[in-house]
């Protein structure tokens, strides 16, 4: 699985497939400061992933 990480940086991470959520707190990433796209569509934390599957994780700002 290839995952677009916030900071710019790409990882590959083999494994099983995992609910979004584990794989966030296995990359220290608190899922209530991003949204994941798996594949291309924006999902939930409950969602699974693995293999083939592509993550982007974009941290949001917001602001008042």
């Amino acid at each position: 699985m290839l995952i677009a990480l916030p900071d710019g940086s790409r990882r590959e991470i083999a494994g099983d497939i995992a609910r979004i959520e584990d794989i966030l707190k296995q990359l220290c990433i608190n899922p209530e400061e991003v949204i994941v796209a798996k594949n291309g569509r924006i999902v939930s934390e409950e969602e699974t992933a693995g293999g083939s599957d592509e993550l982007k994780i974009v941290r949001f700002v917001h602001g008042g």
